[in-house]
């Protein structure tokens, strides 16, 4: 029989701040350009491509001493509708949750069309998420539909 010696890579605890697990591996480095952690001040970390019975692959992001807005969360479930977001006080799980779409959604996306009104006038983008699922945000002035693969964030 072999004998293998199983290596285990742990990833450093934070003591304050943000952990987004369940990150669709492909969507890693879009969560990180949307919530702007490439000019973090503090310590970011990340893995991608790591094993998930329940997905197949996931990403995880650590941000120290960082806690989100909730424009913040909903950009996340715009790109990882299933990710968790654990809240880390004094080495501790302080909060745990799932992020969630929300049925409405303020100022974080562009339309996709580029004749609305919000691509020229200083217009805040309204949208009603009308499919969960596929992702599909209907723009309250010109009632175009943008969709998950056309959606560019503000």
């Amino acid at each position: 029989m072999n004998n293998k010696k199983v290596k285990e890579l742990k990833v450093s605890a934070i003591e304050n701040g943000t952990v987004i697990d369940h990150i669709p591996a492909q969507a890693m480095f879009h969560v990180i350009r949307i919530l702007n952690l490439e000019d973090f001040e503090n310590m970011v970390m990340f893995a991608t491509n790591l094993e998930s019975k329940k997905y197949g692959t996931k990403g995880i992001i650590k941000v120290s001493n960082k806690y989100f807005a909730p424009e913040e969360l909903n950009k996340i479930s715009l790109v990882a509708p299933h990710a968790s977001i654990i809240e880390i006080r004094d080495f501790q799980v302080a909060r745990k949750t799932v992020v969630e779409i929300p049925d409405k959604i303020n100022d974080i996306v562009k339309c996709f069309n580029p004749n609305c009104v919000t691509n020229h006038e200083e217009v805040r983008a309204h949208f009603t998420v009308t499919d969960k699922e596929e992702i599909r945000l209907k723009c309250h002035y010109c009632e175009k539909i943008t969709s998950k693969n056309t959606m560019e964030f503000r």
